[in-house]
């Protein structure tokens, strides 16, 4: 029997395969091997995806995705609200907002349409947000939205589409601090305190005790059943893992979806917060922040469209894509990815403010994502009048302007990208000719064809405004040096 080529190709090239799996260096639970981990390129090629705050607490819709713990806090607008709109806490709980949950509207297609119409490049849902409810089918929970609020498992649905949309998948779990989160529930007559509703409200214990070894180890549980259950490419933390106790914890966990990974052979990220990992083992991430510099390893910004809730919320106010576009442009300068949140409302939909804010953003990526997706920091982030925030919680609050220049460099070209329309000589220092960063040979902008005018002197590098631009937003001038 003659035997085919094409066979006697693909088993050589699994047996390949299988060799270079078995060569690879398994990680081991101690940060000396998780120190190893590098960065995957599509990660750091991505540079904008989309974070999905979506749960029970989009129904109460008060305040922020905080309700179930400030609704058990005497004192609050939300423990106020709550007895006023719903009744006293131990005839109405948090856990009866679950069968209001229906999510009749929910239409992953739709959504996803959306996040790669803003020209977002991997989705990150909330598997598990600080309320306990998780966003998913476990074994390990009743209190899931596969068995109860919308019977559907939301992260299974979203990973499926986003996959099928050729978007990455990753999810975010927030279950640590959970430990604390209801615990205001245990100062007077709530059902925090009914036995038949542990499960759910549990442990509800004060911040300051050291998370059991039970409840560490199903932490532990729930992030395994996440990884081997969805495949998540990226996977998100919040802070609170940074805990001493959680130390073995994080690398168990770590070292266990990264050997998944490598059979996978899929990249992946984890990324945490202030000094839950080491610098080299993941991925930093700064809440509603940024870096003032370029940073060497690649790091990621959270951010929310909503400026007063991650979830949905009535009366929350919310960016422009303007805002979006301009620092996601100041974050990429300085070797960072933007994860830029979203929060629809109980039944699914999504708000036509956020709506809004992305169409935008992928208007203008559309055009100039040239200069964004693929690319690399150049010697320095920018230059301009404009002070970039820095640090956690550090909101842009003045806005950038076309004075203000940001740098990405992919190859030999280089981008300045002027933060806003110039309507006067756009003025860029780093690259007159006594800077010393070379000699430019050709300047173009992205979008159109129109030609520049341009002088590249000692001081300064001059080019001269356009009447109209492609976009207004911020300006990409692509610049080719001389050999």
């Amino acid at each position: 029997m003659k035997k085919c080529p094409l066979i006697v190709g693909l088993v050589f090239l699994s047996f390949l395969t299988a060799l270079q799996s078995s060569a690879q260096e398994k990680f081991q639970a101690n940060w000396e091997s998780l120190k190893k981990y590098q960065t995957p390129e599509w990660f750091r090629d991505a540079k904008f995806g989309i974070f999905i705050h979506w749960g029970v607490y989009s129904v109460p819709a008060f305040g922020s995705e905080w309700y179930p713990r400030e609704m058990y806090q005497k004192g609050s607008k939300e423990f106020k609200h709550h007895v006023e709109t719903y009744g006293p806490q131990n005839k109405f709980g948090y856990k009866d907002f679950i069968p209001m949950f229906k999510a009749d509207k929910f239409d992953p297609a739709k959504w996803v349409t959306l996040f790669k119409k803003a020209g977002a490049k991997y989705v990150v849902p909330v598997a598990e947000h600080h309320d306990g409810f998780a966003m998913y089918k476990t074994a390990l929970s009743r209190w899931n939205a596969y068995d109860m609020g919308p019977k559907r498992d939301v992260v299974g649905e979203l990973a499926a589409e986003i996959r099928k949309q050729g978007l990455i998948f990753g999810l975010s779990s927030h279950r640590i601090e959970h430990w604390f989160f209801m615990n205001g529930g245990r100062s007077f007559d709530s059902d925090v305190q009914d036995p038949q509703y542990a499960d759910f409200y549990g442990p509800a214990r004060e911040e300051s005790e050291t998370p059991s070894p039970e409840f560490m180890n199903d932490w532990l549980l729930r992030c395994s059943e996440l990884v081997n259950n969805y495949h998540p490419q990226l996977f998100w933390f919040d802070w609170w893992i940074e805990q001493p106790a959680m130390d073995p914890y994080r690398k168990s966990f770590a070292a266990y979806y990264y050997n998944k990974a490598l059979e996978w052979n899929q990249g992946v990220v984890i990324n945490y917060k202030n000094v839950s990992f080491p610098d080299e083992a993941a991925v930093l991430d700064l809440e509603r922040g940024k870096l003032g510099g370029i940073r060497k390893l690649a790091w990621q910004t959270d951010d929310a469209i909503g400026n007063n809730s991650w979830g949905y919320a009535a009366g929350n106010t919310f960016k422009d894509a303007q805002y979006v576009i301009t620092n996601l442009i100041d974050i990429v300068s300085k070797n960072g990815n933007l994860l830029l949140n979203i929060g629809p409302r109980s039944d699914g939909t999504i708000t036509d403010e956020e709506t809004a804010t992305l169409l935008g953003t992928g208007k203008w990526l559309d055009i100039n994502g040239e200069a964004i997706y693929g690319s690399r920091p150049w010697k320095i982030a920018g230059e301009g009048p404009t002070e970039s925030a820095s640090g956690s919680f550090a909101n842009q609050e003045k806005p950038f302007t076309a004075k203000d220049i940001r740098f990405t460099t992919k190859g030999d070209t280089l981008y300045a990208i002027a933060l806003g329309a110039p309507v006067t000589n756009t003025e860029i220092k780093a690259l007159g000719t006594k800077a010393g960063n070379g000699h430019i040979a050709e300047i173009g902008m992205l979008g159109s064809s129109e030609k520049l005018i341009w002088k590249q002197q000692a001081d300064a590098l001059l080019i001269k405004p356009f009447k109209t631009y492609p976009v207004n937003n911020a300006v990409v001038y692509r610049i080719i040096f001389k050999k």
